[in-house]
């Protein structure tokens, strides 16, 4: 189905070069709007200050203009929203539904090897549930010495709270949602005030995108973020997955195969057409 107006986006994170995955999910959300006569954002996920850099960002523009894109402007930036993110997460609080998680990746690694079945979710093994059955005061005791923590979101009293959900996508239908997959997803951590489920969320809501775009990869990741449009009252889009790029071997394109950069591909002579058809959009 397509519905004039459409909105969608493409938000890479400024942590390294495009490659052809890129180039394919960017071409996929430029040309679903372009088909319905609707808009195209361009957003920047910078939240990890570690990682993202000017430099990235300033060539996603250069590598996206060079393979014909064109976007609105001005370019969002997730850096520049974390009072939003912020009230959110106070939002959430209120309703009951967050705790701090004060584990640390050995931790949860150590608990989970120590059970005999750990759940396993999309992602992997789920996190086990320590720090939601902490006692109130030991849970407050440690907030006060400044403890390094996340807040998880406490998916079963979420549900509970939400009551049955349902989200479409284009490809296959309405789905029930089922969040519980994720287990207790991190929503702020420790070194970043936010996570991905929750700033996308809110990201895709402020900017009215009304068709979210993305890969494969990310489909069980909907569950989560139909649920936090359920608690935030936000409205909910439509959702397309597509597929991805893979390399020689079948394995999914990652900034760390540079061979298939677009820049790399720019100095080895390719022109913009010749990289939109091994993106999979000959013209």
């Amino acid at each position: 189905m397509t519905l004039i107006g459409t909105v969608t986006r493409f938000a890479p994170s400024p942590s390294g070069r495009l490659h052809l995955g890129h180039a394919h999910a960017a071409l996929f959300a430029a040309r679903a709007a372009e088909a319905a006569g609707g808009r195209f954002l361009l957003r920047i996920e910078d939240i990890d200050l570690g990682r993202c850099t000017r430099a990235f960002e300033d060539a996603i523009y250069d590598d996206l203009a060079w393979l014909g894109l064109s976007w609105e402007t001005p370019v969002w930036r997730q850096s520049e929203r974390l009072a939003d993110y912020h009230a959110a997460l106070e939002r959430l609080r209120g309703l009951g539904l967050l705790y701090p998680c004060f584990c640390t990746r050995k931790e949860i690694q150590a608990e989970i090897a120590e059970a005999a079945r750990a759940p396993h979710g999309p992602d992997g093994p789920l996190y086990p549930g320590t720090c939601r059955t902490l006692a109130e005061d030991a849970r407050e005791t440690r907030l006060a010495a400044g403890e390094p923590h996340a807040l998880r979101l406490d998916v079963a009293k979420a549900v509970a709270t939400s009551g049955p959900l349902t989200w479409h996508d284009r490809g296959r239908g309405t789905l029930a949602a089922e969040p519980a997959l994720h287990g207790d997803v991190v929503l702020a951590r420790k070194d970043i005030a936010t996570s991905y489920h929750l700033a996308v969320t809110l990201d895709d809501a402020a900017q009215g995108v009304t068709l979210v775009t993305r890969g494969e990869d990310l489909f069980a990741a909907t569950h989560v973020h139909r649920l936090l449009q359920a608690l935030l009252g936000l409205p909910v889009p439509d959702w397309q997955h597509h597929g991805l790029i893979e390399d020689d071997s079948g394995t999914r394109l990652a900034k760390r195969h540079d061979a298939q950069s677009l820049a790399n591909l720019r100095a080895a002579g390719k022109s913009p057409a010749e990289v939109r058809a091994l993106a999979g959009f000959p013209d």
